[in-house]
């Protein structure tokens, strides 16, 4: 049941471009009999991922999220501070645009961290085991009521060491648009004395088109999605890593959420006034009745 305050897009079919080259029938196929594959190398390795620490476990984990890319036929391009890596001890609120159910698999694949995911996808096959062993915390949208404890746990987690990774739009945009970033996990962040490490997503296409199509929006299921990026030729998932926020940089969480947000638009190239800044600005006064124009001048 939803609710007034539940984030809501209205990105939709009409919001997929048109062009994009497919793989033919067959490739699809094998696409998928390779993710499978990964997915079920996932299954005979998660005691393997339980029993490591530290960078070997990071590389086993990196390498399984890498190979779901992989097999879809995505490539993975990591611009920005390519040297993004977990430091023992230390936490992080780790906040992205959000498009596609790809999101998680390639901030996970940079660089391997728990997740803050709506109950829902704990239930979705495949990813939801996947993001599911890799100990993310679930919100539960539909109730207001669970937020603060959510929250609190959040910040637990940061100030334990750990990255987690936050969509704080709330719900996926086609990309081309996007949302504002909500400031709620922004206050787990200063609760917990951890930085925000903005990331900027962005979908291409062989050619350097930007693209809509791997977008998770609208009515549709996984599996319609699934199956749309399996079709893709030549996909290209860019990760920007943005610089980091440090603790106390903000005044309080919108200001940090209108930071993050920024600096995310920033590295896509657009230019956006924060969300805070628009909400709070006076209405504009009506303007004078403008004078008439003056007669043009040969030059």
């Amino acid at each position: 049941m939803s609710h007034a305050w539940m984030p809501k897009s209205p990105c939709g079919d009409g919001c997929l471009t048109e062009g994009a080259p497919t793989v033919a029938f067959g490739r699809r196929v094998l696409r998928f009999t390779a993710a499978i594959g990964v997915i079920f190398g996932a299954f005979l390795s998660a005691p393997l991922v339980l029993v490591l620490r530290g960078m070997p476990r990071e590389r086993l984990v990196r390498l399984l999220f890498a190979g779901i890319l992989r097999s879809f036929g995505v490539k993975l391009r990591v611009l920005g501070d390519e040297r993004f890596r977990a430091v023992p001890g230390r936490g992080a609120l780790v906040v992205n645009n959000h498009i596609s159910w790809l999101d998680i698999i390639a901030v996970n694949a940079v660089q391997p961290m728990r997740a803050l995911a709506k109950k829902e996808v704990g239930a979705w096959p495949v990813l939801g085991l996947l993001v599911r062993r890799g100990g993310s915390i679930f919100l539960d949208r539909e109730n207001l009521r669970s937020l603060p404890a959510t929250m609190d746990e959040l910040a637990d987690a940061m100030r334990g060491g750990s990255l987690v990774s936050v969509t704080p739009e709330g719900t996926t945009w086609c990309g081309l648009g996007s949302g504002r970033f909500r400031p709620a996990t922004f206050q787990a962040a200063i609760d917990g004395g951890v930085p925000v490490r903005p990331l900027a997503l962005r979908f291409r296409l062989a050619d350097g088109r930007e693209t809509t199509q791997p977008a998770f929006i609208g009515p549709e299921s996984l599996i319609a999605s699934l199956r749309r990026v399996a079709a893709l030729r030549g996909l290209v998932l860019e990760v920007h890593v943005c610089p980091e926020i440090a603790p106390g940089r903000a005044s309080d969480r919108r200001e940090l959420a209108a930071l993050a947000e920024s600096a995310v638009q920033a590295a896509l190239g657009r230019v956006q006034i924060p969300a805070q800044r628009r909400r709070r600005a006076p209405a504009a006064a009506p303007a004078p009745a403008a004078a008439p124009a003056p007669k043009a001048v040969s030059q």
